[in-house]
Protein backbone atom coordinates (compact mmCIF):
# COMPACT_ATOMS: atom_id res chain seq x y z
CA UNK A 1 0.00 0.00 0.00
CA UNK A 2 1.44 3.38 -0.98
CA UNK A 3 2.11 5.95 1.72
CA UNK A 4 -0.53 8.31 0.26
CA UNK A 5 -3.12 5.55 0.12
CA UNK A 6 -2.27 4.55 3.68
CA UNK A 7 -2.66 8.16 4.84
CA UNK A 8 -6.05 8.56 3.15
CA UNK A 9 -7.25 5.17 4.42
CA UNK A 10 -6.21 6.10 7.96
CA UNK A 11 -7.98 9.44 7.64
CA UNK A 12 -11.18 7.82 6.40
CA UNK A 13 -11.08 5.01 8.98
CA UNK A 14 -9.97 7.23 11.86
CA UNK A 15 -12.60 9.86 11.30
CA UNK A 16 -15.32 7.43 10.33
CA UNK A 17 -16.04 9.49 7.24
CA UNK A 18 -17.65 8.24 4.08
CA UNK A 19 -15.95 10.63 1.69
CA UNK A 20 -18.60 10.08 -1.00
CA UNK A 21 -17.13 12.53 -3.48
CA UNK A 22 -14.92 14.68 -1.30
CA UNK A 23 -11.82 16.16 -2.86
CA UNK A 24 -8.62 15.78 -0.90
CA UNK A 25 -6.30 18.57 -2.09
CA UNK A 26 -2.69 17.66 -2.61
CA UNK A 27 -3.22 13.91 -2.78
CA UNK A 28 -4.13 13.67 -6.44
CA UNK A 29 -1.37 13.03 -8.97
CA UNK A 30 -0.46 16.37 -10.48
CA UNK A 31 1.08 16.76 -13.90
CA UNK A 32 2.82 20.11 -14.20
CA UNK A 33 5.44 18.79 -16.58
CA UNK A 34 5.41 19.88 -20.22
CA UNK A 35 3.19 17.83 -22.55
CA UNK A 36 4.62 14.45 -23.35
CA UNK A 37 4.46 12.75 -26.71
CA UNK A 38 1.62 10.33 -27.33
CA UNK A 39 2.80 6.89 -26.24
CA UNK A 40 -0.04 4.37 -25.91
CA UNK A 41 1.13 0.86 -25.02
CA UNK A 42 0.90 -0.40 -28.60
CA UNK A 43 2.09 2.87 -30.18
CA UNK A 44 4.78 3.02 -32.83
CA UNK A 45 3.99 6.14 -34.93
CA UNK A 46 3.29 9.82 -34.21
CA UNK A 47 -0.46 9.49 -34.76
CA UNK A 48 -1.52 6.29 -33.02
CA UNK A 49 -4.76 4.43 -33.48
CA UNK A 50 -6.56 4.98 -30.18
CA UNK A 51 -6.94 1.85 -28.07
CA UNK A 52 -10.45 0.50 -27.45
CA UNK A 53 -12.14 0.78 -24.08
CA UNK A 54 -11.39 -2.42 -22.15
CA UNK A 55 -12.26 -3.69 -18.68
CA UNK A 56 -15.06 -1.16 -18.18
CA UNK A 57 -17.26 -2.16 -15.22
CA UNK A 58 -20.03 0.43 -15.77
CA UNK A 59 -21.15 3.00 -18.31
CA UNK A 60 -22.96 6.11 -17.13
CA UNK A 61 -25.09 8.37 -19.37
CA UNK A 62 -24.71 5.90 -22.26
CA UNK A 63 -24.84 2.36 -23.44
CA UNK A 64 -21.36 0.79 -23.79
CA UNK A 65 -19.36 2.54 -26.51
CA UNK A 66 -16.63 1.35 -28.84
CA UNK A 67 -14.23 3.71 -30.57
CA UNK A 68 -14.58 1.67 -33.75
CA UNK A 69 -18.27 2.66 -33.81
CA UNK A 70 -17.35 6.36 -33.42
CA UNK A 71 -15.24 6.62 -36.59
CA UNK A 72 -16.17 9.80 -38.46
CA UNK A 73 -16.52 11.71 -35.18
CA UNK A 74 -14.03 13.68 -33.13
CA UNK A 75 -13.62 12.09 -29.69
CA UNK A 76 -12.18 13.57 -26.51
CA UNK A 77 -11.20 10.91 -23.98
CA UNK A 78 -10.78 12.45 -20.52
CA UNK A 79 -9.11 10.34 -17.82
CA UNK A 80 -10.21 11.56 -14.38
CA UNK A 81 -11.32 10.57 -10.92
CA UNK A 82 -13.74 12.47 -8.72
CA UNK A 83 -11.41 12.61 -5.70
CA UNK A 84 -8.69 14.48 -7.60
CA UNK A 85 -8.76 18.26 -7.18
CA UNK A 86 -6.96 18.76 -10.50
CA UNK A 87 -9.54 16.61 -12.27
CA UNK A 88 -12.40 18.51 -10.66
CA UNK A 89 -10.80 21.77 -11.80
CA UNK A 90 -10.87 20.59 -15.44
CA UNK A 91 -14.49 19.39 -15.44
CA UNK A 92 -16.10 22.80 -16.15
CA UNK A 93 -13.88 23.10 -19.23
CA UNK A 94 -14.65 19.58 -20.46
CA UNK A 95 -18.41 20.00 -19.94
CA UNK A 96 -18.32 23.41 -21.68
CA UNK A 97 -16.43 21.92 -24.64
CA UNK A 98 -19.02 19.16 -24.86
CA UNK A 99 -21.89 21.66 -24.79
CA UNK A 100 -20.23 23.84 -27.42
CA UNK A 101 -19.42 21.11 -29.96
CA UNK A 102 -21.63 18.07 -29.36
CA UNK A 103 -24.11 19.15 -32.06
CA UNK A 104 -21.21 19.42 -34.53
CA UNK A 105 -20.00 15.85 -33.90
CA UNK A 106 -17.79 15.94 -30.79
CA UNK A 107 -18.10 12.93 -28.52
CA UNK A 108 -16.66 13.31 -25.02
CA UNK A 109 -16.01 10.17 -23.02
CA UNK A 110 -14.88 10.44 -19.46
CA UNK A 111 -12.86 7.47 -18.25
CA UNK A 112 -13.17 7.39 -14.46
CA UNK A 113 -10.11 5.51 -13.24
CA UNK A 114 -9.99 5.44 -9.43
CA UNK A 115 -6.88 6.25 -7.46
CA UNK A 116 -8.27 5.32 -4.02
CA UNK A 117 -10.56 2.48 -2.85
CA UNK A 118 -13.56 4.74 -2.10
CA UNK A 119 -13.52 5.91 -5.74
CA UNK A 120 -14.45 2.41 -6.95
CA UNK A 121 -18.08 2.85 -5.84
CA UNK A 122 -20.49 3.24 -8.75
CA UNK A 123 -22.90 5.22 -6.56
CA UNK A 124 -20.10 7.65 -5.63
CA UNK A 125 -19.24 8.10 -9.31
CA UNK A 126 -22.93 8.65 -10.14
CA UNK A 127 -23.18 11.27 -7.38
CA UNK A 128 -20.09 13.03 -8.75
CA UNK A 129 -21.60 13.11 -12.25
CA UNK A 130 -24.72 14.75 -10.86
CA UNK A 131 -22.76 17.18 -8.69
CA UNK A 132 -20.63 18.34 -11.65
CA UNK A 133 -23.42 18.35 -14.25
CA UNK A 134 -21.74 15.72 -16.42
CA UNK A 135 -24.11 14.44 -19.10
CA UNK A 136 -21.59 12.96 -21.54
CA UNK A 137 -20.75 9.22 -21.40
CA UNK A 138 -18.49 8.08 -18.58
CA UNK A 139 -16.80 4.68 -18.41
CA UNK A 140 -15.87 3.28 -14.99
CA UNK A 141 -12.37 1.80 -15.37
CA UNK A 142 -11.97 0.29 -11.88
CA UNK A 143 -9.15 -2.08 -12.86
CA UNK A 144 -7.23 0.52 -14.90
CA UNK A 145 -7.40 -1.60 -18.04
CA UNK A 146 -8.28 1.28 -20.38
CA UNK A 147 -5.79 3.51 -18.50
CA UNK A 148 -3.09 0.89 -19.19
CA UNK A 149 -4.13 0.42 -22.82
CA UNK A 150 -3.48 4.15 -23.36
CA UNK A 151 -0.23 4.02 -21.40
CA UNK A 152 -1.69 6.82 -19.28
CA UNK A 153 0.19 8.04 -16.21
CA UNK A 154 -1.63 11.08 -14.79
CA UNK A 155 -4.96 12.44 -13.63
CA UNK A 156 -6.37 14.31 -15.45
CA UNK A 157 -5.31 13.52 -19.00
CA UNK A 158 -7.03 14.35 -22.26
CA UNK A 159 -6.67 12.56 -25.59
CA UNK A 160 -8.23 13.95 -28.78
CA UNK A 161 -8.99 11.34 -31.42
CA UNK A 162 -9.65 12.36 -35.01
CA UNK A 163 -12.32 11.04 -37.36
CA UNK A 164 -10.00 8.21 -38.47
CA UNK A 165 -9.48 6.94 -34.92
CA UNK A 166 -5.99 8.42 -34.51
CA UNK A 167 -4.78 10.21 -31.38
CA UNK A 168 -3.76 13.67 -32.58
CA UNK A 169 -3.42 15.50 -29.25
CA UNK A 170 -2.58 14.49 -25.70
CA UNK A 171 -2.27 16.59 -22.54
CA UNK A 172 -1.71 15.78 -18.86
CA UNK A 173 -2.99 18.00 -16.07
CA UNK A 174 -4.87 21.25 -16.01
CA UNK A 175 -4.70 23.99 -18.61
CA UNK A 176 -4.22 24.23 -22.37
CA UNK A 177 -8.00 24.72 -22.64
CA UNK A 178 -7.76 27.10 -25.62
CA UNK A 179 -5.48 24.70 -27.47
CA UNK A 180 -7.85 21.81 -26.81
CA UNK A 181 -10.76 23.93 -28.08
CA UNK A 182 -8.84 24.97 -31.22
CA UNK A 183 -7.83 21.36 -31.94
CA UNK A 184 -11.44 20.16 -31.65
CA UNK A 185 -12.73 23.07 -33.77
CA UNK A 186 -10.10 22.42 -36.48
CA UNK A 187 -10.95 18.73 -36.66
CA UNK A 188 -14.68 19.42 -36.79
CA UNK A 189 -14.21 22.05 -39.51
CA UNK A 190 -12.25 19.54 -41.58
CA UNK A 191 -15.29 17.28 -41.37
CA UNK A 192 -17.71 19.96 -42.64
Amino acid sequence: MSLRLLAVSALVAGLGLGLGGAVIPGLCTEADAPPRPVTPAAATTAEQTAPEFVGISNWFNSQPLRLADLRGKVVLVDFWTYGCVNCVNTLPHVTALYSKYRDRGLVVIGVHTPEFPFEHSASNVQAALKRHGITYPVAQDNNSQTWNAYGNQYWPAQYIIDQNGKIVFQHDGEGRYDEIDRTVARLLSANS
